[in-house]
């Protein structure tokens, strides 16, 4: 299973990356929302894990374009700010998952596999 993660925080992005590794899933990282997209035209990924507030191209819109890419892509958002990301208005895939931080990496892990599992 690979997994794409666009997260601008190096820290954060780092502790993910070795996380879901651990977990045994294959994972791309990038620290922003326009390279993460330029991979994700190069290959095809299972899940879209992405942090919403980012420079260059934010979290909503990484997601909108990804799912135009790939219809079957899953999509989960970790972000501080729950309110901004579950704005029904706003062009959020509609299956997408809200993880909001602070989380325990245990969680992350079981909701990437629940929505893996899906």
């Amino acid at each position: 299973m690979k997994i794409l993660l666009a997260e601008d925080d190096n820290d954060m992005r780092r502790f993910l990356v070795k996380a879901l590794q651990n977990a045994g899933y294959d994972v791309a990282s990038f620290d922003n929302g326009l390279s993460a997209y330029n991979r994700l035209r190069e290959e095809p990924f299972e899940l879209l894990l992405t942090d919403i507030v980012m420079p260059e191209m934010d979290g909503i819109e990484l997601a909108r374009r990804a799912t135009e890419l790939d219809p079957d892509i899953k999509v989960m958002f970790i972000t501080g700010f729950a309110a901004v990301a579950l704005n029904s208005d706003s062009e959020t895939p509609r299956d997408a998952k809200v993880l909001s931080k602070p989380f325990h990496l245990k969680d992350l892990v079981n909701e990437v596999e629940k929505l893996l599992a899906a």
